[in-house]
């Protein structure tokens, strides 16, 4: 029996054929394990963790239903959730999507200003808000917002709200005590199921149009190459409002009936991780990248013999996970002999962090750079890179536990289509494409070609099967001296360094390249005290002594690059680029625009004399 025909034998999976429909799956998940745990959710009240059924889950999603069929929205129509990870998300999400109505998910910590812009672009005629502060902030702009008729409050109390506003209600009273039976009148897998829409890097965001069968297709797709089990665990941290954790932190858990515990907060993961003990984590790279810091930092201040361990553990766990997967050579008599000891020392601490009982880890959203990947591999974390885009649903490929190399981002899914355009642009074709962009198909034309290939954006390489991720498509940096360079991988070369928190690269047209960083408080605090500087005072980071000493840090970190690779110049800041200023994604990758502008002058005088007049 091949891994697929044992993954479909699987009495507790459900194909997406089965589902027809996003709470078609839901259905039919209730139906076959009613009494397993599919949630868990901390409430703050009782101070503990809740368990939420499938069964209970169908209840409380038939009160919602009652609910929202009183409003007499019809099919087609827009509810937009503007919440954080919970039950409450869930509800009505499945409620809504069951009544053919088309789900817009919002990020929970998104500026107002972006909210007020979706809303006003998707049409909404609902919104669901977590928060007393989020409403408050967004009620004054709602006035121009006459295709919104209702706001519901999961809050007790309701703020005021302008008179000619749309009339807000509090949750608790806006549902009946007792739903009625669980109905599903979404049938056709091909219509319109989500609005998700893209975080802005380059411009405004635009609404992504999945359909039920997108979503589905590609969830089975991802199983099919990473399976996941009905008794694993799935923390949910990132925000449902995107594609990567709505498919494979959300669906993929349903199809095989595996429960997912929603995470507090950024600031409660380590604590999160620790109570509910995950067996798969899904994040983004710059999770990983910490802890890769820490790693090293904690190993420095022990001293060297801590550091050496720590080398030694990930050079005999890594050439393990080679063997394992035929592209090394046995280890040798010492090194087979050195792994239960090196593990118990090093690679148990480590892993006990996350939990202790990771099976699975999976990065995806932006690249993950491959020391990261090959520390928590060498120490037994099973870190796996994959790759997609919210226009794919999202996953397009992916690396397995039995073949991962953790420099490529796997191989493309089954049924996943790959190759190469102009300048090496990524073209991708699948069932899980897109339909197009929402009310505007002059960009859904120039995304999707009339044979159904999706530009990406993004460079890249096949070789053996495998795609290599190079850089975006407009994210390269043209010299004034002609050269070509992709920043991104410069950058996170430099935040593997604990001292750089964040980094961007500039040089666009210019002779040579700068660089933007926010350092680590931590790390300058050490620096300074090495440079006989004051770290608190703003003038020690402008200081020469500091810049020829980032300068030689860059120097070291960029050795393996071309020369023209090399950074010349630097600005140095502590305060860091946060998504309320608008200056990162909700994924933490960076609006270069916005950084761009916000510095244009700190920029400008990184190329004092050079610049033409």
């Amino acid at each position: 029996m091949t891994q697929q025909d044992s993954l479909h034998a699987r009495p507790a999976f459900i194909t997406a054929q089965e589902a027809g429909t996003l709470p078609g799956l839901f259905q039919c998940r209730a139906r076959r394990t009613p009494h397993t745990v599919a949630y868990r959710q901390f409430a703050p009240a009782q101070g503990c963790w809740q368990e939420y059924s499938w069964q209970g889950m169908a209840k409380e999603i038939a009160r919602w239903q009652a609910a929202l069929l009183a409003e007499g929205l019809q099919p087609g129509e827009r509810v937009a959730l503007w919440l954080k990870n919970s039950v409450e998300w869930v509800c009505m999400e499945q409620a809504a999507l069951a009544l053919q109505l088309v789900v817009v998910p919002l990020y929970s910590l998104d500026l107002v200003k972006n909210i007020a812009f979706i809303l006003d672009d998707s049409g909404a005629s609902i919104l669901l808000v977590g928060e007393p502060a989020q409403w408050q902030a967004l009620a004054p702009l709602c006035t121009a917002l006459p295709r919104l008729r209702l706001v519901l409050l999961l809050a007790d109390e309701v703020q005021s709200c302008p008179a000619s506003g749309p009339p807000v209600r509090r949750i608790a009273d806006w549902l009946p005590a007792k739903g009625g039976e669980l109905v599903n009148q979404a049938t056709d897998p091909h219509t319109l199921a989500t609005l998700i829409y893209t975080s802005g890097t380059t411009g405004p965001p635009k609404g992504v149009m999945l359909s039920h069968h997108n979503i589905l297709w590609n969830g089975e797709a991802v199983l099919k190459v990473v399976p996941a089990l009905a008794s694993d665990i799935f923390l949910s941290f990132l925000p449902l409002s995107h594609a990567f954790e709505r498919t494979v932190g959300y669906y993929v858990p349903m199809l095989v009936g595996a429960q997912v515990a929603f995470a507090r907060s950024a600031k409660d993961l380590a604590e999160d991780l620790l109570a509910t003990r995950p067996t798969v984590l899904i994040s983004v790279p710059r999770i990983y990248e910490r802890a890769y810091g820490r790693v090293h930092e904690t190993a420095r201040n022990k001293g060297k013999l801590a550091e050496k361990l720590l080398a030694a553990a990930v050079a005999t766990g890594w050439r393990r996970s080679e063997v394992a997967q035929g592209r090394a050579p046995s280890p040798t008599m010492l090194q087979r002999l050195a792994w239960p000891l090196l593990h118990r020392l090093v690679g148990r601490k480590v892993l006990a962090r996350f939990g202790g009982r990771i099976r699975v880890a999976v990065s995806g959203g932006a690249p993950l750079h491959e020391k990261v990947a090959r520390l928590f591999i060498g120490l037994g974390l099973p870190l796996l890179q994959g790759y997609g885009l919210t226009e794919s649903a999202p996953v397009v490929s992916a690396n397995t536990l039995a073949d991962n190399l953790p420099a490529s981002v796997g191989k493309a899914l089954p049924g996943v289509e790959v190759r190469l355009g102009p300048d090496n642009e990524l073209l991708i074709r699948s069932p899980s494409v897109m339909l197009g962009y929402w009310d505007d198909a002059e960009k859904s034309r120039e995304a999707i070609t009339p044979d159904g290939w999706l530009h990406t954006g993004d460079l890249a390489q096949i070789a053996d099967g495998r795609l290599f991720i190079r850089g975006r498509l407009k994210e390269i940096l043209v010299t004034s001296t002609a050269e070509k360079i992709a920043p991104a991988d410069l950058e996170a070369a430099l935040t593997e360094d604990p001292l750089f928190h964040q980094a961007m690269v500039v040089g666009e047209g210019k002779p040579y390249l700068a660089a933007l960083i926010v350092l680590d408080r931590q790390g300058w605090q050490q620096l300074a005290a090495t440079l006989r500087l004051a770290p608190a005072d703003p003038a020690s980071l402008q200081s020469q002594a500091a810049t020829t000493a980032v300068l030689n840090r860059t120097r070291k970190i960029l050795a393996g690059f071309p020369a023209q690779a090399e950074i010349r110049a630097v600005h140095l800041s502590l305060k860091s680029w946060s998504y309320e200023e608008g200056l990162v994604t909700p994924l933490l990758k960076l609006r270069r625009n916005e950084i761009a502008n916000r510095f244009a002058k700190e920029i400008a005088a990184l190329y004092t004399g050079h610049n033409l007049t």
